[in-house]
């Protein structure tokens, strides 16, 4: 099989205008994060290095040390020595990851967060003028996240996992103290006036001075985690999206999981407050979006395929729509997203697997269907560039369209555009070869090799389609 490139897994802009400076294109593809420029599509840093460059500059920076080090700390290595400790130096350095799944950037686009995968660090970025990455934290979570939010005030970073549990850590850490608390004494049960006889005063004085001498301070909290960082919220399902929202004044964290459930809690401080609860999903909650025109709706997808409105504050159905019509056949949707644009406002609907990308007009009395339309490959995530007008939509280059288990012989560009314009008959979907994605689509990602075994796609499958797996299985 010839070789293929990895598609383009999380896309995300960081907006720059209020500090004079382009717009970014931030991408992740495998283990790498890549920035853009959105106005003309000049890849301008990768993250990490590739190992070999690292490996060559760790060996230059030892070689030039050794240069200049006093003759007698030099010493003289054998051939095989010499390749052992290189071999160690790169070992070393290089990533323990494969993926970075999760990419989330700030409202300033100052600061980039991604998750990586296997090692579990949550990772914050600082975007340079010229689009560097400068890392500034690592912070290594207990268990994987499976979605991430900033607070409305950018001051935090809200962390859902796979285990229900979700957190609030400082986007930028400062000096952690943990915080101990006096363990209480393991005391007699019985005081002066439950003894009567002079040995049990004595033996009860002597049970008292060794609780005194044993007392000890104890961490308030079991665990390792050597940095600032606090549990607000508790479900008992796997959590599989979360928003953070502000709305008249007040903030929110929406969080829905595998159980059918979304929940709505207060904002920071106060996140341990249930507000109200959206019930009525039959399956998994997959996806939760809150368009930026109307806060006060949401739109929610579910493993089944099917959309729901609310009035999310007070947990009412407002619709309820089964794109199966639509689609004629049953999809699980993995991707929510409303795009702005000049020419309308728009609710736009992907599914697991598939290739086509559905658009609603989203108005007062609920979603309307405009129209439809058929990409290359099926769709991993999309976003908008306000300088353009276009929509980047990634989609798969190594399976084929309609598909999670067929893979192509050759690779297809892995980013595709179209535009939003509004006719006589409603909003359409017109694919465009917009500039930005071409220069993109030239440089291209990480190739993958062409020697794949079976066991090495299925981790590629998994981590590109993961919500099958979350699906509940009847037993037999």
């Amino acid at each position: 099989m010839a070789s293929l490139q990895h598609p383009f897994q999380c896309l995300q802009v960081a907006k720059r205008g209020s500090q004079g400076l382009p717009d970014l294109l931030i991408a992740t593809a495998g283990r790498y994060l890549y920035a853009y420029n959105a106005t003309n599509g000049q890849r301008l840093d990768a993250w990490p290095q590739d190992v070999g460059s690292v490996t060559e500059s760790t060996s230059s920076t030892v070689q030039t040390a050794d240069a200049h080090a006093p003759p007698e700390k030099r010493r003289k290595l054998s051939s095989d020595s010499e390749v052992q400790e290189q071999k160690q130096t790169s070992n070393k350095k290089a990533p323990i990851w494969t993926v970075i799944p999760l990419v989330v950037t700030s409202s300033d686009g100052k600061y980039v967060i991604a998750l990586t995968g296997e090692d579990k660090a949550i990772r914050v970025f600082e975007l340079n003028i010229d689009g560097k990455f400068k890392e500034l934290s690592s912070r290594v979570m207990p268990k994987r996240a499976s979605a991430l939010a900033l607070t409305p005030d950018g001051q935090n970073i809200i962390i859902a996992d796979k285990f229900g549990d979700v957190y609030s850590i400082p986007l930028i850490p400062g000096e952690y103290v943990k915080k101990v608390v006096e363990a209480k004494p393991i005391g007699p049960s019985a005081t002066p006036l439950t003894v009567h006889t002079k040995g049990n005063l004595r033996t009860l004085e002597m049970q008292k001075l060794h609780a005194e001498r044993t007392a000890k301070a104890i961490p308030q909290d079991d665990d390792k985690l050597n940095f600032e960082h606090h549990t607000i919220i508790g479900h008992v399902s796997v959590l599989t999206d979360l928003l953070a929202v502000s709305l008249s004044g007040r903030n929110y964290i929406l969080t829905g999981d595998r159980d059918e459930h979304i929940r709505v809690s207060r904002g920071l401080p106060q996140a341990h407050v249930i507000e109200n609860f959206c019930l009525g999903h039959p399956t998994m909650v997959t996806k939760l979006c809150i368009p930026s025109w109307a806060p006060h709706l949401l739109v929610s997808g579910d493993g089944a395929g099917n959309l729901f409105v609310w009035n999310w504050r007070q947990g009412q159905i407002l619709q309820r729509i089964s794109t199966q019509e639509t689609l004629q056949s049953e999809f699980m949707i993995n991707g929510i997203w409303d795009i702005s644009s000049d020419q309308a406002n728009v609710i736009l609907v992907s599914f697991e697997g598939s290739a086509q990308l559905l658009c609603y007009k989203l108005e007062e009395q609920g979603l309307q269907v405009q129209d439809t339309i058929q990409l290359s490959g099926n769709v991993l995530d999309l976003v908008g560039a306000s300088s353009s007008g276009s929509v980047f939509v990634s989609v798969d280059t190594v399976r084929e369209a309609g598909s999670i288990d067929s893979w192509k012989s050759s690779s297809g560009a892995p980013l595709e555009s179209f535009q939003i314009t509004l006719g006589a008959d409603g909003i359409k979907l017109s694919a465009t070869e917009d500039p930005v994605a071409a220069n993109i689509n030239v440089v291209g990602t990480s190739d993958l090799p062409a020697d794949l075994n079976e066991k090495q796609k299925k981790e590629i499958n998994t981590s590109l389609y993961n919500l099958d797996n979350l699906r509940k299985r009847a037993f037999a």
